[in-house]
């Protein structure tokens, strides 16, 4: 059954901004009813900080001993740090609108070479609704999603996009893009202080620069670190390993942009180093950003969010990117950290599975928005006291961009025991028993035995994408 776009003749999306404006109302005072905003204390800061292409393990909170990230760490100790997070594509366009629309990349049917993402999501993205309820929105960054004339100014009241490259001269000294970022994200902060806000702040590190043959760049305050250890080389990345995969695994854009970066022993040290030293350049960043709301003194009333818009793979397997489903390529860091809980909530390491398309919701529960019913998510905010007792067993994830044959489509399962992908275009399917797999070398496909599994997870699969399918907005 469909869900309906409307109700009593009324677009959900209007409802929802009506909705919003009576939480404004309520949560903002009399003269909101007119527009104005008017300052809250208990209504808090929201900071969501954004990573591009940081796995979940690229993190010393993690158990990385080699990483240098303190101020993440930091972070992750005194919040909520979900060791178990994903998103639902790996791939920055889809996961970034699936971020704002709190939607799978199946129903909002956005990626790259697609027309603009539609109005009717965006009408219902936390930063519109934020915005619509009384709090400044500000977004810093790479946006990194198409949208139609007048939508961007509708969800931020500032909005200072940046891009490439990476390292530029500014009143004579070299400056690297994240600090740029950094300094914005500042500026926004100090001139909003004394209102409730919400801040996305969008990184392009560590994405690699595609076109250069360095790929990585980094500012000169981190050229010191990694240069006495050795990056370990993983199990999968042995070429007995790659040779044992299909000719069109092997044929992949993960396997070409993996000729980029680690096709050498050398090169492959000089890369994960360069890539380590971008992730700790936005560690630093997230250290003055931190020192900025102390000195403005609403450390105290500010949640900061930090996440990886998908995962990437080092080497392992034989391949370099992310766009696949293995752990490597969808697993990514995820942190809550939010001040206003007492310091004996913190600090706890969760294991549930919890997905990109549940930041959104969690982001307008702070802020006492009501979230909308289209939304396939659900609030983070629900740890806050105890583990709920009903949360996902489970999730889909699925990477949908036509055109390119290099780039596979696929959609898969991942439970807390198998993870099972499979493959658009070819015959062939994947199943990895977790609790003794980790690395997914295994593959338990074409056993016999694991018939009935596979068929339980193809049903799952399928009868996953018709319900995203029947959520759809149809095209105007």
């Amino acid at each position: 059954m469909k869900t309906p776009n409307t109700v009593f003749g009324y677009p959900l999306a209007q409802i929802a901004v009506v909705l919003s404006m009576i939480l404004a109302v309520f949560y903002g005072g009399k003269d909101a009813a007119a527009g104005v905003a008017v300052p809250d204390p208990k209504r808090p800061n929201i900071i969501f900080i954004l990573t591009d292409d940081q796995r979940w393990d690229a993190l010393g909170y993690a158990g990385n001993e080699i990483i240098h990230t303190p101020h993440m760490d930091r972070l992750a100790g005194e919040g909520l740090y979900f060791e178990n997070a994903f998103v639902t594509t790996a791939i920055c366009a889809a996961s970034r609108a699936s971020l704002f629309t709190g939607l799978y990349e199946r129903t909002h049917d956005f990626t790259f070479g697609k027309p603009p993402l539609q109005d009717g999501y965006l009408q219902v993205s936390y930063p519109k609704l934020l915005k619509d309820a009384g709090y400044r929105t500000g977004f810093v960054g790479k946006f990194g999603v198409k949208v139609n004339a007048g939508m961007e100014e509708a969800m931020f009241h500032e909005s200072k996009k940046t891009f490439w490259p990476y390292l530029r001269e500014i009143d004579g000294k070299q400056v690297h893009l994240a600090d740029i970022n950094g300094d914005l994200a500042i500026d926004f902060i100090e001139s909003n202080k004394d209102e409730p806000f919400c801040l996305s702040l969008s990184f392009w590190s560590p994405h690699a620069d595609d076109g250069a043959k360095e790929q990585y760049f980094w500012p000169d305050y981190v050229d010191h670190l990694y240069r006495d250890v050795a990056i370990p080389v993983h199990r999968t990345a042995d070429p007995a390993f790659f040779d044992t995969l299909p000719e069109f695994l092997q044929t992949s854009m993960n396997r070409e942009r993996w000729h980029w970066r680690f096709d050498t022993p050398e090169k492959h040290q000089d890369m994960v180093k360069g890539h380590y030293r971008m992730i700790s350049a936005v560690d630093s960043v997230l250290g003055r950003i931190r020192n900025s709301l102390d000195e403005a003194g609403i450390a105290e009333n500010t949640v900061i969010i930090l996440m990886g818009d998908n995962g990437y793979f080092l080497g392992e397997r034989g391949y370099a990117g992310k766009w696949l489903l293995h752990e490597k390529s969808i697993r990514v860091p995820l942190i809550v950290f939010d001040p206003r809980i007492p310091k004996d909530g913190r600090g706890k390491t969760l294991s549930e599975m919890v997905l990109n398309v549940d930041v959104p919701p969690t982001i307008l529960s702070l802020a006492g928005v009501a979230i909308p019913s289209q939304y396939q998510g659900k609030s983070l905010t629900e740890f806050y006291k105890n583990t709920p007792s009903h949360w996902r067993q489970g999730f889909y994830a699925e990477h949908r961009l036509e055109n390119n044959p290099k780039l596979l489509k696929t959609s898969g399962y991942r439970d807390e025991e198998y993870k099972f992908i499979r493959y658009d275009d070819y015959d062939y399917l994947e199943l990895y028993h977790h609790k003794t797999d980790p690395d997914e070398i295994h593959n338990l496909a074409a056993d016999p035995m694991y018939a009935d599994l596979i068929s339980h997870y193809n049903s799952k699969c399928d009868s996953t994408v018709r319900e995203l399918l029947d959520r759809r907005i149809p095209q105007p």
